[in-house]
C-alpha cells in the first residue's frame, strides 16, 4: 500500500462523512513487528489490556486484541456494511505500512460490530485501534498505528505498569428487559401458530434481560472470565458489545471461505456426567424438531456463499458441538472462493446476514414478523462482530451469548438470548432454552 493522507486520530461522534469514508491530512503509520509474549502467569492474550475499553477476538489463545482509537467509523441503514467497506479500503489506499511477520491479523486491523436490523439506530461501527497485539500458535506480534511517524517503543506498550487493575463489578441485580419472561412464552406461540399457518417456516426470537452491577463494569472482567471457561467459543469485544459467541458467521482467509452454523439446542445442567452428555448428545441429534432448525440454517448459508465459491463442501449430517452450558447441533460449511470476485470478509459478512440461526426462513417475513411482535431493538445483538485486516481476509462471527454495556451507565448491561422457533416448538421448553444461553454472560457477571 502506498500514499501518505489519511484521517485525524479520531472523529468524537464516531460519524465520518460523505457515506462512512473517512477523510483526514494526517499521516496514518501502521508497523507490525514480531514480539515474544511473557509467560507471568498469563492465560490469554485479554491479560495484556491496559484499560476498561477493550477490543477482542480470542479463542484457545490465539486472535487479537486492542486498545486505544486511531479511528471510529460508523454507518447506518441498509449500506452500513458496504458503506463501511468502503471507507475502510479508502483509508488503506493511503496507508504507510510495515509488516514484518504478514499473518492474519498483522498490518492494519479494523475491528467491526454491525445491527442485526437495517432500521436499528446503532448501525454499524469499525474501530482502528492504536495497538494491536496478537497470537498465532507459537508466534505473537504487535501492530502500531499512529499519526505521523511518532510512536510509542514496543516495550513500553506491553509495560505491565501501563495496565490499570480488573475490578470485578460487585453485586449484580436483574430486572426484566423488553418484555417479561413471563409474557415471553406468549410471543414464542403467536409465531408458533403462523409458522403452522404456513406464513413461513422458522423465525429466531430474543429476549433481554437488563443486569445492574454494583460497581461500574469493566469489560476485561468479562473476556477474562469468558476466555477462560468458554474456550471453544469466540471471545469478542467491540464498541461495546462483548460476549463469546459459538458461531463464526463466516472466515476468510488467503482464498478459502469457512462458517460454523449453529441451531438445534439441548441444555446441559450442571454436574452432569460425561455418559448423560452422550445421551442427551444423541437425544439431540435424533430430534426432529432440531435437524428442521438446523437444516434451514445450513441451507441459508449455502445459497449466500454459493456465488462467490468455486467450489464448497455442505456435511450431509451435522455433528453435536459440547459447551458449558448447552449442546448444539452444529455443521462447518466450507468452501474455495472465486478469485475475480475477491469479496472482502465484510462484503461476504453481509451477504451471509442475516442467517436462519439468527433470523429465520424465508428471511423477509421472518425478519418482519421479528419487528412485528419480538418487543425490542436488537441493536448490534445477533448481527456480525469480528475483525478485517488490510487484505480482506478477516473474521466474523454472530454476536450470541453476549451482553451490550450501556454508554450512559457503566453499571446497567443488556444481556441476550435468542431461540429458533419452527412448527414443533413449545414454548415453555424455548424459554427454557433462553435461560440456557444467559448462563455464560450470567456467569461471567457474577463471578
Amino acid at each position: 500500500m502506498s500514499g501518505s493522507a489519511l484521517p485525524q486520530p479520531a472523529f468524537p461522534a464516531g460519524s465520518a462523512p460523505d457515506g462512512g469514508r473517512a477523510v483526514g491530512a494526517q499521516p496514518l503509520v501502521v508497523r507490525t513487528a514480531p514480539i515474544s509474549l511473557p509467560d507471568g502467569g498469563l492465560t490469554t492474550l485479554v491479560d495484556l489490556l491496559p484499560d476498561a475499553k477493550p477490543l477482542a477476538w480470542v479463542r484457545r489463545g490465539d486472535g487479537i486484541v486492542g486498545w486505544g482509537e486511531a479511528l471510529r467509523i460508523t454507518t447506518t441503514g441498509e449500506a452500513r456494511f458496504s458503506d463501511a467497506d468502503a471507507a475502510w479500503q479508502s483509508l488503506l489506499d493511503r496507508a504507510v505500512v510495515r509488516d514484518d511477520v504478514r499473518l492474519p491479523g498483522t498490518g492494519p486491523v479494523a475491528f467491526g460490530s454491525f445491527a442485526f436490523d437495517a432500521t436499528s439506530d446503532d448501525g454499524g461501527v469499525l474501530v482502528v485501534p492504536r495497538v494491536v497485539v496478537g497470537r498465532r500458535g507459537d508466534r505473537a506480534w504487535i501492530t502500531t498505528i499512529a499519526a505521523g511517524l511518532d510512536a510509542a517503543p514496543t516495550a513500553a506498550l506491553l509495560d505491565p505498569a501501563r495496565r490499570t487493575p480488573v475490578t470485578g463489578p460487585g453485586a449484580v441485580t436483574e430486572s426484566d428487559g423488553a418484555v417479561a419472561a413471563a409474557d415471553w412464552p406468549a410471543i414464542v406461540a403467536d409465531a408458533v401458530e403462523r409458522i403452522q399457518a404456513g406464513r413461513l417456516e422458522k423465525v429466531v426470537l430474543a429476549r433481554d434481560v437488563v443486569a445492574t452491577t454494583g460497581r461500574a463494569l469493566d469489560p476485561r472482567w468479562l473476556l477474562r472470565r469468558l476466555a477462560a471457561g468458554y474456550e471453544a467459543t469466540w471471545t469478542f469485544s467491540v464498541a461495546g458489545m462483548v460476549g463469546a459467541t459459538p458461531e463464526l458467521l463466516v472466515r476468510s482467509e488467503k482464498g478459502l471461505v469457512a462458517s460454523r452454523v449453529l441451531a438445534g439446542t439441548i441444555r446441559r445442567a450442571p454436574g452432569m456426567t460425561d455418559d448423560d452428555a452422550l445421551l442427551h448428545a444423541a437425544q439431540l441429534a435424533r430430534s426432529s424438531k432440531d435437524l428442521e432448525e438446523h437444516e434451514h440454517a445450513v441451507v441459508s448459508v449455502a445459497r449466500a456463499l454459493e456465488p462467490f465459491c468455486t467450489s464448497m463442501n455442505v456435511p450431509e449430517q451435522p455433528f453435536v458441538l459440547h459447551l458449558p452450558n448447552v449442546m448444539h447441533l452444529a455443521s462447518d460449511v466450507t468452501g474455495v472462493l472465486d478469485r475475480d470476485a475477491t469479496p472482502s470478509s465484510l462484503a461476504l459478512a453481509a451477504a451471509l446476514h442475516p442467517s436462519a440461526a439468527v433470523c429465520g426462513t424465508p428471511t423477509v417475513p421472518a425478519r418482519d414478523l421479528i419487528r412485528e411482535i419480538e418487543g425490542m431493538d436488537r441493536g448490534r445483538y445477533a448481527g456480525p462482530v469480528g475483525w478485517t485486516g488490510a487484505d480482506g481476509d478477516g473474521e466474523w462471527g454472530i454476536a450470541l451469548r453476549s451482553a451490550r454495556l450501556d454508554d450512559a451507565d457503566p453499571r446497567r448491561v443488556r444481556l441476550f438470548a435468542g431461540c429458533g422457533v419452527v412448527a414443533a416448538s413449545d414454548p415453555a421448553a424455548e424459554l427454557a432454552e433462553s435461560e440456557a444461553k444467559l448462563v455464560p454472560m450470567r456467569w461471567a457477571l457474577r463471578g
